[in-house]
């Protein structure tokens, strides 16, 4: 019985021995498959790289090579920073509505120089579909005196004798209510003129000449203002410069604008320049407004307008009733126009920087290459006919 228990207990422990070193092994086969499959994972990670790295010792750096770097390296520098600066600046986009304002006036931004018409001639006059007309405006219009060089000698507001004669007039008519009699002021009338007479007559002699600029604000309808001697009595205009053929409205237009500028506005009567050389006549510019609003990136807007415009001269012969003038005719669009700046986007910016720079060094890549074996080929061409 003693023998029989020691080999029941012999055949056991050798069983749980077996049953041990089987479990070890099946750990091990286990750890090692685990091993396989995280190296064939990495080796198929690394079969993915696009970019293999060689040893230094293999790698042979050369003259060329440096040359095409240093090129490359420029160009992709000059590229980066035109793309940077193409980045940064803004681009404008053009909307179009129609335009609902209602009851607003229209600013008129006018410099003109008349170098042949003295100051104490020259009016400004306006009129428009409203019916309102008013000659000889001085509100936010000044005239300068120029003489024969273009320097200015002195300044005018207002055409003083339409001002008196405007208040002659209106003290006539009470004086007559009054019961006093005419003469006086009829006298007094024909002094002013007199004296009139004599000062531009001087001027013309002396070849002076006249800068009128500022804003007229009028009414947002279509109209017309002109620069003339329209002010003046005819038979006091017909005394000074002897019939209308002798009036000279060359004129030199340096700004004329319907509103504060903008980034990019051109207007087109700007520096534009009219000499007439013994002859006379009244021009005509047909000026088509058209409203504009310009939207900043800051989201600032600033209403104003741009237009177009055609020109016509009207030569003047000695039967014409009418005298020369310069005539600005405007009408407004009903369409305006909405102008956006805009930043392009930094994806946009990311996506040509990196087109620009990849096929900048990829075409570098390949001009290395060509050189290489280029000056390898010579290099071997001229080794072999030495050696024969």
């Amino acid at each position: 019985m003693r023998k029989r228990y020691v080999a029941v207990g012999v055949y056991c422990q050798r069983k749980s021995t077996y049953s041990y070193s089987k479990k070890s092994t099946y750990l091990s086969d286990l750890r090692k498959l685990i091993k396989r499959r995280k190296m064939g994972l990495k080796q198929t990670i690394r079969s993915l790289d696009a970019f293999p790295r060689t040893e230094e010792h293999l790698l042979q750096k050369t003259q060329s090579g440096a040359l095409v770097s240093i090129v490359g390296l420029v160009i992709m520098a000059t590229l980066f920073t035109h793309e940077l600066t193409y980045y940064l600046t803004t681009y404008t986009v053009h909307e179009m509505s129609v335009d609902f304002k209602r009851g607003e006036t229209l600013p008129i931004h006018i410099n003109m120089t008349f170098p042949s018409l003295p100051c104490d001639v020259a009016s400004v006059d306006a009129i428009d579909l409203s019916g309102k007309h008013e000659v000889d405006l001085d509100t936010n219009i000044w005239k300068l005196r120029l003489n024969s060089h273009g320097h200015i000698i002195g300044t005018e507001y207002l055409s003083d004798l339409v001002e008196k004669q405007h208040t002659t007039r209106n003290h006539d008519d009470k004086e007559h209510h009054d019961g006093s009699a005419k003469k006086p002021h009829k006298f007094s009338f024909d002094k002013d003129a007199e004296n009139m007479i004599n000062k531009v007559k001087k001027a013309l002699e002396n070849g002076e000449g006249c800068r009128v600029y500022g804003v007229l604000d009028v009414q947002r309808v279509a109209g017309n203002f002109h620069i003339s001697v329209h002010a003046l009595n005819i038979y006091v205009a017909q005394m000074i410069f002897g019939g209308a053929t002798h009036v000279n409205v060359s004129h030199m237009i340096h700004d004329l604008s319907f509103g504060p500028k903008y980034p990019g506005l051109h207007n087109p009567l700007d520096d534009t320049v009219r000499i007439l050389h013994d002859t006379s006549g009244t021009f005509k510019y047909y000026v088509k407004i058209v409203p504009t609003e310009y939207r900043y990136i800051s989201k600032e807007v600033l209403p104003t307008n741009q237009f177009s415009v055609s020109e016509y001269f009207s030569p003047m012969n000695e039967f014409d009733r009418t005298w020369p003038a310069v005539y600005f005719l405007y009408d407004l669009s009903p369409i305006t126009v909405a102008i956006k700046e805009e930043r392009r986007s930094f994806l946009h910016f990311i996506t040509r920087l990196s087109a620009v720079l990849g096929g900048t060094f990829a075409l570098t890549g390949m001009l290395d290459r060509w050189m290489y074996r280029l000056i390898k080929a010579l290099t071997t061409t001229s080794a072999r006919g030495a050696f024969q």
